[in-house]
């Protein structure tokens, strides 16, 4: 969530450079903020085309950076810091562009606030999905859950698992033995289809709390293993998952009913309900 900032309650995702010490953020995040185009990549494309010069000087501009996709893989997408963006949005005759720019200027001074005081960073997160309309109590759970998966992916850092396509594979693992189904297919079920749209952000509390059983149980199995490297730690996830899974199974026995819903949250913040 840290890399991951809301405007106007659009997800905008973005990488802290520490050697410029600026943010870049994904230029088809923004644009799609901005314009609410269906087909984000033909609008840009047309709008190169109506701007010589910007698109003359679209490589400098841009920068291919890696980013952090819906479904848990890192790809290169096209990013601009703040100068970028402000020539970019030039070209989009959008009524969003001013109180844009004054989004991009608070985000800058709170990334220098958050490397003084680091607190602010989760204090930060918490309100923004207050605003959206979630409870504490959500709230506090997602919260919980963010904690959980970075504990894992430092694990899987220091054990030889490369960021990426392995962290995504492992992921899938541990959703399919806690839950019977992969994130794509959770995304599906929920309805979720743009990148942007964060799996986790759209669980109910059950959900979350069986997403970290068996993220916390693959860390401990991975750590009392020792798990080295991709084999070893895929045989974790699946086991942690299996914890979590058996679980779930128990409760959905006793309880009567399933853990995994259908439910989302596309109208917080909106003045609907969430979906079931």
């Amino acid at each position: 969530m840290a890399n991951i900032k809301i405007f106007q309650s659009k997800q905008i995702r973005s990488a802290w450079a520490e050697e410029s010490q600026k943010w870049y953020f994904s230029v088809q995040d923004v644009v799609e903020a901005l314009t609410d185009s269906a087909d984000v990549k033909q609008y840009i494309k047309k709008m190169r085309s109506r701007d010589a010069e910007l698109s003359a000087n679209w490589g400098t501009i841009c920068t291919p950076i890696q980013m952090t996709a819906a479904d848990g893989k890192k790809r290169r997408v096209q990013a601009a810091d703040t100068e970028g963006l402000l020539r970019i949005i030039q070209s989009i005759p959008s009524p969003k562009a001013e109180p844009f720019k004054r989004w991009l200027a608070k985000v800058g001074a709170e990334r220098l606030e958050e490397i003084e005081n680091p607190e602010l960073a989760s204090k930060r997160t918490r309100e923004i999905y207050k605003a959206k309309g979630y409870s504490d109590e959500w709230v506090e759970k997602r919260m919980r859950g963010i904690a959980v998966r970075d504990e894992l992916t430092n694990e899987w850092k220091i054990r030889g698992v490369k960021e990426g396509r392995e962290y995504a594979i492992l992921t899938a693992e541990i959703s399919k033995a806690t839950f019977g189904i992969t994130p794509a297919q959770y995304k599906n079920l929920k309805g979720l289809e743009k990148p942007s749209e964060n799996l986790r952000d759209h669980m109910t509390d059950l959900e979350l709390i069986f997403s970290m059983l068996g993220e916390a149980s693959t860390t401990e199995i991975a750590r009392n293993k020792d798990a080295q490297g991709f084999t070893d730690n895929r045989k974790a996830a699946i086991e942690g998952g299996s914890v979590a899974g058996n679980a779930r199974k128990e409760l959905e026995r006793k309880s009567g009913k399933k853990v995994i819903s259908g439910r989302n949250f596309k109208e917080l913040g909106t003045g609907g309900k969430s979906e079931e």
